[in-house]
């Protein structure tokens, strides 16, 4: 973020094809500490989700007959903002490669504005790379040819050289013009290029919303048309398309065309968004709740403090973990002074989080809920009048300290956080959600399925429910929802593992 002895400045970055996987550090890292970042609609919209909560957010996607600003417009934008500002102008692809970065460059240059460009992985190569189509191969051709399909309107004929292109030959690319995609196939007919040749067109490219579609030059416009195939797309036209269908991968990814909603916390989204980008969906990351300190953080801490005390900690959760230990250290300074307390885990999220801390789990029912912590103390034999702290959430259900009480044990509840409702989420994510609809939302806990159903959002036609487990689909069926996936094993692979279970039956 800019401080008042920093100088504004601009920096063009490339912002990818749109796989958040292919975005650079050096883009993540300006967005980290951007004042204000300007956006287009090819931008994927959870790269916003890194920019700071103090950020400036402006939109000026341009598609086709639907402009938010001129291209003046946006170049005097950027010169008021970056004179005092750190600006970050995303623009999909290569800001260098079709995407006016050098009008908007020269535009800072002459305000005297310092600037710097950021390359980006253009959609020209990506897109036809996760159609399973190389731009070049050494046995079909050696050079590569990239134009564009969208010319500036102003001008009076087209500048693209029909006559070069079937001379030269090999791989072109073209970005921009799925909508001239008749007149442009003509045009190279007419100047000698055979109508056999083969021809792709890749739709969204690298997302969890590519399209393939293959023909020839002297059938793609009509595939076109009886499709309603529409922009935006990447067109490869030479023999090396012909390799499409044999080296296609990202098609063959069990969740490939599936768009799934992600309502943890912003801070846990990611392990489960990526595991689902791995496996080829397109994530939402619609944040529905956060985790805050207890309210009542002096009768946590005094809990904390005499955990010595205990013969058992019992944890449900990592975030339980993670607020017990993060207490733990600031009243203390050497692990031994937890005592003999045996760590009991509900889950192997929850366990690992314990190990993280160096300790020993004593205790991990196969079952990751309540009921199996209080089957697997029975099984542990008399616990009359052993002494057990339960961390967990402060809204957390009453069963587990009342059935272990009814074993003779006494119980105390430390209460190490609360969740509570996401009030400052951002509303790009659930403007795409109303607009482009998901194929599925997946709730991890019933916090989760409250604070969502609270955003009063008009659910998506045909978006199904996975939910982590039984006790989050009871809250789910409770408000009238169906569930199409329950997780066998309540964590986040078990989730993965039922979501991909399911679709390959579907």
């Amino acid at each position: 973020m800019a401080t008042k002895t920093e100088p504004g400045r601009c920096y063009l970055v490339g912002a990818g094809p749109g796989d958040l996987g292919l975005v650079t550090l050096r883009a993540r890292q300006l967005i980290e500490r951007a004042d204000v970042v300007v956006y287009d609609y090819l931008c994927n919209p959870e790269m916003l989700q890194w920019a700071p909560e103090s950020a400036e957010l402006i939109y000026v996607g341009k598609k086709a007959g639907a402009h938010t600003l001129k291209q003046n417009e946006i170049n005097a934008l950027l010169v008021e903002k970056a004179r005092s500002k750190q600006v970050v102008r995303l623009k999909g692809g290569d800001p260098f490669l079709f995407g006016r970065g050098g009008e908007e460059a020269q535009a800072l240059g002459a305000a005297a504005i310092p600037f710097e460009v950021v390359p980006g992985v253009t959609s020209a190569i990506a897109a036809p790379a996760y159609a399973g189509i190389p731009v070049t191969h050494r046995g079909l051709t050696s050079h590569v040819t990239f134009f564009t399909g969208h010319e500036d309107p102003e001008k009076t004929e087209s500048s693209i050289d029909f006559e070069a292109l079937a001379k030269i030959g090999g791989t072109q690319v073209m970005l921009m013009g799925v909508e001239r995609i008749d007149a442009i196939a003509q045009k190279m007919r007419e100047h000698g290029v055979r109508a056999d040749l083969p021809v792709a067109l890749v739709r969204w490219g690298t997302t969890g919303r590519q399209k393939v579609l293959h023909g020839t030059l002297q059938s793609i416009a009509q595939q076109v048309a009886d499709t309603d195939f529409a922009p935006p797309a990447v067109a490869i036209f030479g023999e090396v398309v012909s390799l499409g269908k044999e080296l296609a991968w990202h098609e063959a990814r069990p969740l490939a065309g599936k768009r799934i909603v992600v309502t943890r916390t912003r801070k846990q989204a990611g392990a489960l968004s990526d595991q689902l980008r791995n496996l080829g969906a397109e994530v939402i990351e619609l944040a529905t709740i956060r985790i805050e300190p207890p309210s009542d953080r002096r009768a946590f801490a005094e809990l904390v403090q005499d955990a010595h005390g205990y013969d058992w900690i019992v944890f449900t959760s990592p975030n339980g973990v993670t607020a017990f230990f993060e207490m733990f250290y600031k009243l203390y300074g050497d692990a031994r002074e937890i005592g003999g307390a045996r760590i009991a885990a509900i889950g192997p999220a929850t366990a690992q989080r314990v190990r993280d801390f160096h300790l020993k789990v004593d205790l991990q029912p196969d079952e990751f809920v309540a009921e199996a912590v209080v089957r697997a103390f029975k099984k542990q034999g008399d616990i009359e009048n052993l002494r057990i702290l339960i961390a967990r959430a402060e809204e957390a259900r009453d069963l587990l300290p009342r059935e272990l009480g009814a074993l003779g044990a006494i119980v105390d509840v430390a209460a190490a956080y609360r969740t509570v409702a996401e009030t400052g989420d951002r509303t790009e994510a659930r403007s795409r959600l109303v607009a482009e609809g998901a194929d599925m939302i997946t709730f991890t806990s019933s916090s989760t399925v409250e604070n969502f159903l609270a955003l009063g959002l008009a659910w998506p036609a045909g978006m199904e429910v996975a939910s982590i487990g039984p006790i989050t689909s009871k809250t789910a069926r409770d408000r009238g929802l169906t569930i199409a996936v329950e997780a066998r094993r309540h964590d986040i692979p078990g989730l993965v593992e039922a979501i991909v279970r399911h679709f390959s039956k579907s």
